[in-house]
């Protein structure tokens, strides 16, 4: 019985550097760091039935160019926030079968700087996740969840006078995965995601006033579905301490011939080490690095009259902690 409570923070530095075809750079490095936060808290009500709630930020995006670089017609900056709110209810069916079921309320922040403009707005919306958990027998779980997609008509102004408005869909995700207990010190878990990203197809800016698209002032993304397959262990050293490893593979939904400068992506390779420290009642503390090896993204994007034709240095590194207790 009693609450459980999980709250962490993960630091995010992507960097993404342009050359051109001769080897000249240009626009510094456009990742920076972020930190996304995130709050879980969890209720027995009666035997079988929990309730809880989260906090978390699912999509974000943040690049910067410096002011003056060769694609400054195309982006400067391209900044996109969220946060999701997430009530939900579990209810153990038998020994074997859990089943879950949330709302999701998410807001959006969106800002995209060129020479040309400043693109904001920002929207509120609903959404739904479910989840099936199967013990198939002590040493095995298997897991199935489904978060919807979310629909947004972001409403906000270009060049802060022209009232604007574009609508966007962000993806819904499927995942699979599995946890075994594979002898008194090994656990091993893997999982297998797929988003439907071709629900991003272009950002249309749309004037309010008159109903028309605004030329050049949106985005063609063209985002094929991707997915997402991760497998990683961990070793109990002793009773308080885990040491945990993975890897995981990112399939990009970005095409190399609609790759852009707000979003220079490309597959990735995700090598994951990390620990854990079981304190008993004083709670559990959980930490962990990540470096994103990323495929040189190639560029060759024409929009406002401009031409970028070259490639990224492209990575990342993830660092979290998170301290989980009951009560």
């Amino acid at each position: 019985g009693g609450y459980q409570l999980s709250a962490g923070l993960v630091g995010v530095r992507p960097s993404y550097e342009y050359r051109d075809q001769a080897g000249v750079k240009s626009g510094g490095d456009a990742g920076s760091w972020g930190a996304v936060p995130n709050a879980y808290l969890s209720g027995q009500v009666t035997r079988d039935l929990f309730i809880g709630v989260g906090v978390s930020a699912p999509f974000g995006l943040a690049t910067e160019y410096d002011r003056g670089w060769v694609g400054q017609a195309q982006s400067i900056k391209s900044e996109v926030r969220t946060i999701n709110y997430n009530p939900s209810l579990a209810y153990r069916v038998s020994d074997k079968v859990s089943l879950g079921f949330g709302v999701n309320y998410q807001k959006i922040d969106a800002e995209l700087t060129s020479a040309g403009g400043t693109l904001k707005g920002d929207d509120s919306t609903w959404g739904w996740n479910a989840g099936a958990l199967f013990t198939l027998s002590p040493a095995m779980r298997v897991g199935l969840s489904y978060r919807s997609s979310m629909k947004y008509t972001l409403e906000g102004t270009l060049n802060g006078a022209t009232p604007v408005r574009a609508d966007v869909e962000l993806p819904d995700t499927a995942i699979l995965s599995v946890w075994q207990q594979v002898s008194d010190r090994w656990e091993a878990m893997g999982d297998l995601s797929y988003t439907r990203w071709n629900s991003l197809k272009s950002l249309a800016v749309v004037s309010r006033a008159s109903g028309n698209v605004i030329p050049g002032a949106g985005e063609t993304f063209n985002y094929d579905n991707s997915w997402r397959i991760a497998w990683g262990a961990a070793y109990r050293m002793n009773e308080q301490a885990k040491l945990k490893f993975g890897i995981a593979y990112d399939r990009t939904p970005v095409r190399d011939s609609d790759r852009s400068a707000p979003v220079p992506d490309n597959s990735r390779l995700w090598l994951s080490l990390g620990g854990q420290w079981n304190a008993g009642n004083y709670g559990k503390v959980d930490v962990g690095y990540s470096y994103l090896y990323v495929r040189d993204p190639d560029i060759n994007m024409t929009k406002n009259n401009t031409t970028l034709r070259g490639s990224y240095d492209a990575s990342a590194h993830i660092v979290g902690v998170q301290y989980s207790v009951g009560f």
